[in-house]
Parts: C-alpha cells; structure tokens; sequence
C-alpha cells in the first residue's frame, strides 16, 4: 500500500543529505555543462503545480518555441524528496513548485544553480531566493473561506490562533497533505517556534480533513463544512468551474490582517538544478514564465497574483501590496522535513 504523501515525502527528505552526496561523487560534471551549454529541444520539468493548470501554458510555450517541456506530475513536497533522494543524478531541469519552502529544501542542499540576475530582477527581493536560486512566479495568500449561511461575518475570528479556541473547534477544515498548509505551518514555526505551532496542531486534531485545498471549498459551498483554511483563488477557481460569478458561488473569504500568520502570502515559484539555467531552452521557458503573457495567464486564469510590473492583479481581489501578511522571510521556509513530522505527530496525516 502506498504511503501518505506527507509520509513519502518525509522518507525522501530524511535520505536527502547522504543521497545528494553520494549523487555529486559518481556525476559527470563536464558532460553536464556541455549539455546545458548546446541544449537538445527538450526541458524536463518536475511540476508541484496542478496539470490542469499548468499544462495549458506550457502547451502555449511549446507551440511558440518548438521546445518540448517533459513534464513529470508531483505535489511539490514528494518533488522535492525525489529531487533530494536523486541528487546531481536527477533527470529534472527545472523544478516547478506551488510554494517556498520546498524550493527552500531543495536548494538548502545545493542542488539548485544560481539563476541570470536579469530575471530575478524582474520580481521584488520578497518573493525571491535571497541566493539567487528561485524565483517566485505567482503569489497567493492563505485566508480563511467560510459559509455565509452558517458564520456571521461579525463571528470571524481576528487571528488563525483563535482557530484552537472551544469556538472555532471541529468547525474549521484543514488539508495537512498539501503543500500550501505545510507552508503555513512553517510559518507557524518561525513566528511563534516549534512548542508553539507543535501545540497549535495538536489542539486542530479534531478539524474536519480533505487531501486537497478545492474539496474544502466545494463543501463549504455545499453546505458540508462552515469553514476551511486554503489559499485565496480556490473561490475564484470553483466558481469559474461551476459557471457562476464569484460572489453568487456562496463560499467567502475572509483575510486576517495585522501580519497574522493566517494571511501569509506565499509563492509559487521555480528553480534550475544545478548547471542547467545555462541551457538555452530552460533559459526560454524561464523567460517565458516571467513575461507578460504567462503572467497574466496566472491573473486571469489561475486567479494569482503576478509578480511582474505592468501585469494587473486577480479581478475582485484585493491588491498584493494591500495584504497584510506576516513579515516572514520566505527563505526561512525551507525545512520542509521537520514541519512534516510535526504534522505527523499531531495525527493529522
């Protein structure tokens, strides 16, 4: 039987310092270079992203540049345990995940390669590897959905602590497989330590769980759940799916503020391993994704935020710079491993 993502996850992540090293002895770094140098019309992307929302864009990269992405499917935290489990072996260019702290992991092991200042520039130093390594793509803030018919708006609570109260208990869904929450608990972690956010966990035992962010939302629309802890779009997303506008899909979002953990804004983003930012092909695609097409795909399809100048936000949601989320270095995100155990052992995967 298969294991739990997070279960898997935390397998690969726990080998990743003895299998990056046993990757650097046996590679072959001349060959390595010189294949990045020439480039052979193929990038080999890992893909924490959904497929369904990806592919559409990089099928729109491919019939404009004749280069072919191989995209290989994952939730960005067993990506990122493969990647560490693979080492300098691993077939991956580029690794496309949906939040920080697993492009932290990956990179806090030396395997990702410093990217062309040229493109990091184009995105503010908030939402970029301090090293150069990753770049964020997309932004998204962690909010609070909930059922109007079921949770006044003058009921919402101030902060995500509050969620623990004898109140909020057993109302508020959680998703502790996904990245995104495992981002979130991170944050948790460096705001407040680990007694703190290990304590938090344990008081959500008795949090309704789905696998995934957009089953949350569907239940609250539903009438299934009252509440849910997610990333901002999924309203956006389930509405756009179900044909109706937004504010008559029935779900709400509330944004804590006051640089609450509950309302960090994370990203989605992507970094080359090793060498191959060199290669001109991967060179492309990383262009492509942070030019004004790809960018505004995001804003209007995946209902992000872009991270580029020029390019307007998500329709009816508030602006980036109007977020109020905590000041959390999305750098200190990256110990991913850590974070998975903690949720393990609150039960909650």
């Amino acid at each position: 039987m298969p294991l739990p993502m997070t279960r898997r996850a935390l397998a690969l992540l726990s080998a990743a310092a003895l299998t990056a090293t046993m990757a650097a002895c046996g590679s072959d770094s001349d060959d390595s270079e010189t294949d990045a140098e020439n480039g052979d019309g193929t990038v080999v992307l890992y893909s924490g992203r959904n497929e369904e929302l990806i592919q559409p864009l990089l099928d729109d990269f491919t019939e404009a540049s004749g280069i072919e992405v191989d995209v290989r499917y994952f939730d960005s935290a067993e990506a990122a345990g493969l990647l560490l489990e693979e080492g300098e072996r691993s077939p991956a260019d580029l690794f496309l995940s949906q939040d920080a702290g697993a492009l932290g992991a990956v990179s806090k092991a030396g395997l990702l390669g410093e990217l062309d200042q040229e493109l990091l520039d184009r995105v503010a130093q908030d939402y970029r590897s301090s090293t150069g390594t990753w770049v964020g793509l997309t932004g998204r803030s962690r909010v609070l959905v909930y059922d109007p018919a079921q949770i006044d708006e003058s009921e919402l609570p101030e902060s995500v602590w509050d969620l623990t109260s004898d109140e909020w208990a057993g109302r508020v869904a959680i998703a502790p497989l996904n990245g995104s929450f495992q981002a979130f608990v991170t944050a948790l972690r460096v705001e407040a330590g680990d007694e703190a956010a290990a304590e938090w966990l344990a008081d959500m035992a008795d949090a309704p769980q789905r696998e995934k962010n957009g089953p949350i939302v569907e239940d609250i629309a539903a009438g299934e759940l009252e509440a849910g802890l997610v990333n901002h779009y999924y309203v956006y997303e389930k509405a756009a799916e179900a044909g109706v506008d937004p504010a008559e899909y029935g779900p709400a979002i509330h944004y804590f503020t006051g640089g609450d953990p509950g309302a960090l804004v994370n990203v989605s983003g992507v970094g080359a391993l090793g060498d191959a930012a060199t290669d001109p092909d991967v060179a492309e695609l990383l262009d492509f994704l942070l030019a004004t097409e790809a960018q505004t795909y995001f804003a209007e399809t995946t209902f992000e935020y872009p991270l580029i100048e020029g390019v307007d936000g998500p329709a009816g949601q508030p602006a980036l710079a109007e977020l109020q989320g905590p000041a959390i270095d999305l750098n200190d995100l990256d110990d991913l491993e850590t974070t998975v155990q903690m949720i393990q052992e609150a039960g909650l995967a």
